[in-house]
């Protein structure tokens, strides 16, 4: 079987961006290399809603409201959570994933979660390294992926109802007549 060519154009594609102010030296550099892997892949300026909440924990409401306005095709998040001294790192860490997770599932658009977990400031840099792996080009490169997935597959189901509604004929499936 012969790879599928990846998308390279994602005009048209709208996205919100849910980005943490904690930790801004590295979430700034991940909504940047964001940014950018969006709009090098065709996605207009005007076509990307970013907002901006206090930290990871702040990021599933928002993500999920943004989801379930209508408006996108995809959300991001984007923050960072740095291990410290105390349990603090393993419950937001554990709860922005879950959150982010249940956004996507309640919502049914892609919810990318690109919030870095680290146990070093240092590690967190690396990760947002715009010269490097940053992870917040990644997420962009996820978000259009996912959003591409999502459009056929409502547009493979759009058709495929279009079709039993508009050829007259009986479709029969396991043995039994629909």
């Amino acid at each position: 079987m012969k790879p599928r060519k990846e998308l390279r154009n994602a005009a048209g594609f709208r996205f919100g961006i849910v980005v943490a102010t904690f930790n801004k030296l590295v979430t700034d550099r991940l909504l940047s290399s964001c940014l950018d892997g969006l709009t090098k892949q065709g996605v207009k300026e005007t076509d990307v809603e970013v907002v901006r909440v206090p930290g990871a924990f702040e990021i599933p409401l928002v993500a999920r409201t943004l989801a379930k306005s209508g408006r996108l095709n995809a959300v991001i998040c984007l923050g960072a959570v740095i291990r410290g001294d105390t349990p603090h790192f393993d419950f937001i860490s554990a709860e922005a994933s879950r959150g982010v997770g249940q956004a996507a599932l309640d919502s049914g658009v892609p919810v990318i979660f690109g919030v870095l977990t680290t146990d070093t400031e240092t590690q967190a840099i690396e990760r947002a390294d715009p010269g490097t792996f940053n992870r917040g080009g990644e997420a962009a490169k996820s978000a259009i992926q996912m959003a591409t997935v999502m459009r056929m597959l409502k547009g493979e189901a759009d058709r495929s109802a279009s079709s039993r509604l508009t050829s007259g004929t009986v479709k029969r499936q396991g043995g039994r007549t629909r």
